[in-house]
C-alpha cells in the first residue's frame, strides 16, 4: 500500500479500568473524511447502540483496522517494569506499525503530548507523529478508532461476565457493580477474581482490607 495519502488514528479504550482488558485500535484510511461523514466521534460522547452501529461501518470504510489487547494479566506483568503510559506508547507503537502510513494522530495519553509524541515517532520512523489530547474529538480517523477500540472492548467485558455468570460491570474503579463483584469475590476466595489488575491500588486496598477482616475474624 502507498504509504503518501494513508493516515492512521490510533486510540486506546481501558486505560483506567480495574477490571478487564486495554484494548488499543488502529484505523488506517486514505480518506479520513469518511469517518465524519458517517458521524463518528469520540466514542463516550455516542450511545453504545450507535458505536455498535459504527464499528462495522468504520471496518467496511476503513484501509486496515488493527486491535491491540492487553489483559489484565499482561498489564500487572508490564507494570513491573513500565509506566502505564509506556505499556501504551507500546501497543499504539505496535499498532500503527503494522501497515505503511504517512501521518499517524495519536490521542495522547501523556501529560506531555511533545514528549509522547516524539517517543512514539522513534519508534514508527518514516512518519509524521500528531499526538493530541482528546485527538478522539478533533480527528475523524481516531474518533473511528476510539469507537472500534470501544466496542472490542465492551463485548470482551461482556464475555467476563458470561464467563463469571454474573455481571460484571465496566470495569472502572467508579462502577459499584464492578467494586462489589471483586469485593465479594475476594471475600469468598481470598484472591482477587481473573482478569483483575492487582498492581492497581484499589486492588492492593481490598485485600489488605480482607486481610484485616480474616485477623479480626479470630
Amino acid at each position: 500500500m502507498a504509504s503518501g495519502n494513508v493516515s492512521v488514528g490510533v486510540d486506546e479504550a481501558g486505560r483506567g479500568p480495574v477490571l478487564g482488558p486495554l484494548v488499543v485500535c488502529a484505523v488506517y484510511s486514505s480518506d479520513p473524511s469518511v469517518f465524519a461523514d458517517m458521524g463518528a466521534r469520540d466514542s463516550k460522547k455516542l450511545t453504545p447502540k450507535r458505536r455498535e452501529e459504527l464499528a462495522p461501518m468504520i471496518a467496511d470504510a476503513a484501509d486496515h483496522v488493527e486491535i491491540v489487547i492487553a489483559s489484565a494479566e499482561d498489564i500487572d506483568a508490564m507494570r513491573k517494569t513500565q509506566s502505564l503510559n509506556e505499556v501504551e506508547l507500546g501497543m499504539f507503537a505496535d499498532a500503527v506499525s503494522r501497515h505503511t502510513a504517512s501521518v499517524i494522530y495519536a490521542d495522547c495519553p501523556d501529560v506531555n503530548e511533545s514528549a509522547f509524541g516524539r517517543a512514539l515517532s522513534a519508534r514508527v520512523p518514516g512518519a509524521e507523529v500528531v499526538a493530541r489530547h482528546k485527538a478522539d474529538d478533533t480527528y475523524p480517523v481516531v474518533s473511528a478508532a476510539s469507537v472500534v477500540a470501544k466496542v472490542t472492548r465492551d463485548r470482551m467485558m461482556r464475555e467476563i461476565g458470561e464467563e463469571f455468570g454474573c455481571p460484571v460491570g465496566s470495569g472502572y474503579p467508579s462502577d459499584p457493580v464492578t467494586i462489589g463483584f471483586i469485593e465479594k469475590w475476594i471475600k469468598e476466595n481470598g484472591r482477587p477474581p481473573k482478569h483483575t489488575r492487582t498492581s492497581w491500588e484499589t486492588v492492593r486496598r481490598m485485600m489488605s482490607a480482607a486481610s484485616v477482616r480474616r485477623i479480626t475474624d479470630w
